[in-house]
């Protein structure tokens, strides 16, 4: 048993900082933190010019997050969905060749989101320049590096009016109070009016 007021032994035994007999190096190190960051780099590089001249990103859908919590907002999804692309007359393989990104997975649950989305492979559709390998162009555009039609921001601006006098006249806690009351007591008036009716 543990006497006096001291310090709780949790030392801690089982690191390995050397290479010895009691078994293999067992800290991991990052001395090669500057070499990785590098090879990315250029990786990234190769892509973008393997890509060359199509868009470094794919257009993605506008979709609600899940939750009761956060379902108000949206943010960009995985993919579009076969409904979606039907009704602007693309089929999901041809779609994935464009630059379109496809999520047989995800189904429409409401016909807002499908028409959203619509509107937006629209749009893309619109923009959109496509070019066999006989029809290339002798000057090919710049490549797009990020998202591709991005969510609009809502505007924060505040919309001044001006103040009537019907506002003024307006009663707000009275037209509330009055509602209340007519709502406690209307299950009691279809009752009175049912009874007259029988009488």
């Amino acid at each position: 048993m543990v006497k006096h007021n001291n310090v709780v032994p949790n030392i801690h035994c089982h690191k390995k900082y050397l290479q010895s007999s009691r078994g293999p190096l067992k800290v991991r190190l990052t001395l090669n933190q500057a070499t990785k960051k590098k090879s990315r780099r250029l990786a990234r590089a190769a892509r973008a010019a393997r890509l060359a001249p199509r868009p470094l990103k794919q257009l993605r859908p506008i979709v609600h997050c899940p939750t009761q919590k956060y379902n108000a907002k949206v943010r960009l999804g995985r993919g579009f969905t076969k409904e979606e692309l039907k009704a602007v007359g693309l089929s999901p393989q041809y779609a994935r060749t464009v630059g379109i990104a496809v999520d047989l997975r995800r189904s429409n649950r409401s016909n807002e989101s499908l028409q959203a989305n619509v509107a937006r492979l629209e749009e893309y559709k619109k923009n959109l320049v496509v070019w066999t390998k006989k029809s290339k162009p002798s000057e090919a555009p710049a490549q797009l590096t990020g998202t591709i039609q991005p969510i609009a921001a809502p505007t924060k601006e505040i919309v001044m009016e001006a103040v009537t006098d019907e506002m003024k006249a307006y009663k707000a806690f009275t037209t509330l109070r009055v509602a209340r009351k007519e709502t406690k007591v209307e299950g009691y008036r279809v009752a009175v009016e049912n009874r007259k009716k029988k009488e």
